[in-house]
C-alpha cells in the first residue's frame, strides 16, 4: 500500500504516493494512512510527522470514484453514517477530525491540496507551501458540504471573512494568498520544499517532546474551552510537564552550560 512511512532521528515522514489519482485517497488509501498517524502517535521514539504527497501533489482528497458507490448507498437508504466507511475500522479518519494527535504535524504541500487534503491541512500544526501548491474546498461546487473538519477548523484558524471566502465560494487559490491568509507558514520552491520542512521538524524535535506535546495539548484543547477554563488547563498541565525528568534536564542544563538530553520522560 503506497502510504510510506520513514522514521529517522525522532522525525516520521509519511508520503502518499497515488500520483495517478493526484493522490487522493480511495478506502484502502484512506485506512493506511489513518494507521499511519495511529503508528506515529503510539511510538514514543517519534516526536514529529512531516506529510506530504509525491511529484506535484500534496493530495486530492477522496477518490471520488471509488466513493460514488458509497454515496449512492447513503442516499438511497437516507443514512449519511454509511459515510463512516471511509474512517479507518478503529475509528480513525485520515483527516484527524475527532482525533486528538498532540505530537507536532508538518505539511509540506508541493500542488493539489484540494478538498480532503485541505481537510486534512487543517489537522496540521506547521505548513511549508510549494510555489505551486494550490488549495481548495470544492465540494459547494459538487453539491456537497466539507464534512472532513474544516467548517469547524477553519475558522478558528485564519478568521470569519477569510474562512468564509474559501467555504462558500469555493475559488482555488495558489500559495502566494495561502501565505497572505495566514494559511500557511512559509513558500519556497519546490526543490527546496522537503528540505525546508526537515528543517523545521528538526528545529521541533531540538525542543523537549513532552514539553512540545504538553503545549499543543493545552493550545488545541483550549480551543473548546472558555478562556477561563482554558487558562485552568494550561495550569493544570504545565504543572503536570514540570514534574517530568525532561523539565529537570533542562534546568540542569542552563545551569552545566551544555545542550540538554532529551528522553522523553
Amino acid at each position: 500500500m503506497p502510504i510510506h512511512y520513514e522514521k529517522s532521528d525522532h522525525i516520521v515522514l509519511i508520503t502518499i504516493d497515488r500520483y495517478e489519482k493526484r493522490n487522493a485517497m480511495d478506502l484502502d488509501h484512506g485506512h493506511a494512512l489513518a494507521s499511519a498517524w495511529q503508528a506515529f502517535n503510539a511510538d514514543d521514539d517519534a516526536w514529529v510527522a512531516i506529510v506530504t504527497g509525491v511529484k506535484n501533489a500534496f493530495c486530492a482528497g477522496g477518490d471520488l470514484n471509488s466513493l460514488h458507490t458509497i454515496a449512492q448507498e447513503s442516499r438511497a437508504a437516507g443514512d449519511p453514517t454509511k459515510y463512516k466507511a471511509v474512517q479507518d475500522p478503529s475509528g480513525v479518519r485520515w483527516t484527524l477530525k475527532g482525533y486528538d494527535l498532540f505530537k507536532p504535524i508538518i505539511a509540506a504541500v508541493n500542488g493539489y491540496c484540494v478538498a480532503g487534503g485541505f481537510e486534512m491541512l487543517g489537522a496540521t500544526d506547521i505548513r511549508i507551501a510549494s510555489t505551486a501548491a494550490v488549495f481548495q474546498i470544492p465540494e459547494p461546487r459538487r453539491g456537497l458540504m466539507a464534512m472532513g473538519g474544516t467548517t469547524a477548523r477553519l475558522p478558528r484558524q485564519i478568521g470569519w471573512a477569510h474562512a468564509m471566502e474559501m467555504l462558500l465560494v469555493a475559488d482555488r487559490i495558489d500559495a502566494a494568498r495561502a501565505l497572505e491568509l495566514g494559511l500557511v507558514n512559509a513558500v519556497v520552491d519546490p526543490e527546496d520544499l522537503l528540505d525546508t520542512a526537515m528543517d523545521w521538524a528538526r528545529r521541533i524535535a531540538a525542543n523537549a517532546p513532552r514539553a512540545v506535546q504538553a503545549t499543543k495539548r493545552s493550545a488545541l484543547t483550549g480551543f473548546r474551552l472558555t478562556l477561563a477554563e482554558a487558562f485552568a488547563l494550561e495550569e493544570s498541565i504545565g504543572a503536570q510537564n514540570f514534574l517530568t525528568e525532561d523539565a529537570a534536564e533542562g534546568s540542569l542544563a542552563f545551569v552545566e552550560k551544555r545542550p540538554p538530553v532529551w528522553r522523553g520522560r
